[in-house]
């Protein structure tokens, strides 16, 4: 998840709920604390929307994005503990549980994160995605056929990778190829974002939201498969609609200048038996999704042992005293920590929120009043211009009362939705920093017409194809 452009719906729409707190103190739940109508719950409101307007405002401020939302999450938790302990009824160890829950589901989805991190930047340190990408630019592909290998590529590395790394490897293989066809270029991205949001909504590891999912026992592992032909529509039909625009002729070929480096392919065997251990860990031992991703990273740690004795024995006896080796601490220290953290801050602050009774109060306006159908279609749309990770992480603390196919629904919009605009998700985001104004959001904009039936398509195929899911 990358830099954002202006994301600030979602706390300008939690302020909207101020006139009605009073209700919320009154139907508060158990599990929350029914501060609405405080003066406690109004300062955490306010410090969550400052603390999301100095995000929108990260590239003017050169402040990067996880120090101000974990300052927030930090006050909001502040303000909740000093009400707790100043509140006989509820007992000092009421904030320290609700802190301790929520930053245990943090930890698990941190730790996750950080193992596919690692063999992301593993594989992209010995060469295999610039190996990939030479050998796409070596083949005599015209304009038409690589915009469709380029999507299809997309459309399912997005479900292994994430859409942020997939995204980046077809953007260049465009780069190298298009050789400055900017009307190409821009299309072309336009694509791949589209099909690399696509592609990560119908797998647990194709973006952090169906990640949160898989972990909250809403939708399983094989069970995220059922939205695949809507996620392939949603990216097919934009896709189809835009074949009308991609410039006619063949650009010139490049050369094939980039080989694997010693391990890499073993390192993407294990990246897959690392995905295998992690399911059959939490299908058949019911163990955490974190569990077999750790055991995984263990592996590869062991390996990595043995891609640096490989290449120490490459070196003279008098040069191996300067040779590095080939060290997985120093591909972790790689990893986006910008974002681990701002998704620590992000997931906290929600959570403080949720504890304080905003997400119960929003909930009942949202779903009760919609109902789950609408409810899910309108915040997947939202996640056009709000990030879709405080989107469903507020849903998951909402909790609705939803059945399978409800739940299903709310992951491909949540997933699919930011393809509305440039700004809406990191792929997208991302391309229009390396496209070099070749790729903007008015060009992205053009084509949302072609995006939005894509969406609504994808919508309406999924409540044919699951009909089944769904309840009476």
């Amino acid at each position: 998840m990358p830099d954002f452009l202006p994301r600030i719906v979602l706390p300008w729409a939690a302020l909207l709920l101020l006139p009605t707190t009073a209700l919320a103190s009154e139907s508060a739940g158990a599990a929350t604390m029914g501060l609405t109508g405080h003066p406690i719950g109004w300062a955490a409101l306010a410090i969550f929307v400052i603390s999301y307007v100095l995000v929108v405002f990260e590239e003017k401020l050169h402040l990067a994005k996880s120090k101000p939302v974990m300052i927030g999450a930090a006050g909001i938790w502040t303000l909740i503990a000093l009400h707790a302990a100043g509140d006989p009824a509820l007992g000092a160890d009421v904030a320290a549980q609700a802190f301790r829950h929520i930053f245990i589901e943090f930890a698990e989805l941190f730790f996750f994160l950080i193992v596919a991190m690692t063999y992301v930047s593993a594989m992209t340190e010995r060469n295999v995605f610039e190996a990939l990408r030479a050998e796409l630019t070596s083949r005599e592909f015209g304009y038409r056929p690589l915009f469709w290998v380029t999507g299809v590529l997309s459309f399912f590395l997005s479900a292994i990778l994430d859409n942020l790394t997939t995204s980046l490897i077809m953007s260049a293989v465009v780069l190298a190829v298009a050789r400055g066809n900017q009307k190409f270029i821009a299309i072309a991205f336009i694509n791949i974002v589209v099909a690399a949001n696509a592609g990560g909504a119908w797998s647990a590891f194709g973006d952090i939201t169906t990640l949160m999912v898989w972990q909250a026992h809403k939708v399983e592992f094989f069970e995220f498969f059922r939205i695949f032909v809507p996620s392939l529509v949603t990216w097919l039909v934009p896709a189809a609609l835009m074949t009308i625009a991609i410039p006619r002729g063949r650009p010139e070929s490049g050369v094939d200048d980039a080989d694997v480096r010693i391990g890499g392919f073993v390192i993407c065997g294990l990246f897959g038996l690392t995905i295998a251990m992690t399911v059959t860990a939490k299908q058949f031992l019911h163990m955490p999704p974190v569990f077999g991703m750790m055991a995984g990273l263990g592996l590869l740690k062991l390996y990595a042992f043995r891609i640096a004795r490989r290449e120490l024995a490459y070196f003279e006896p008098e040069s191996r005293a300067d040779f590095k080796g080939f060290s997985i601490f120093n591909i972790i220290a790689r990893a986006e920590w910008d974002t681990l953290l701002f998704f620590y801050g992000v997931l906290l602050s929600v959570g403080g929120l949720a504890t304080l009774g905003y997400l119960e109060l929003a909930s009942a306006d949202l779903y009760g009043e919609l109902g789950p159908t609408w409810a899910n279609i309108t915040m997947g749309t939202l996640s056009a211009i709000v990030d879709n990770i405080p989107i469903m992480y507020a849903v998951l603390q909402m909790s609705p009362s939803m059945d399978h196919g409800q739940w299903l629904l709310m992951t491909l919009t949540a997933g699919v939705g930011g393809s509305l605009l440039s700004v809406g998700s990191a792929a997208g985001v991302a391309l229009m920093g390396v496209s070099k104004g070749r790729y903007t959001f008015f060009s992205h904009l053009r084509w949302t017409w072609a995006i939005a039936i894509g969406y609504v398509a994808g919508i309406l195929v999924h409540l044919w194809w699951n009909a089944h899911h769904f309840g009476g």
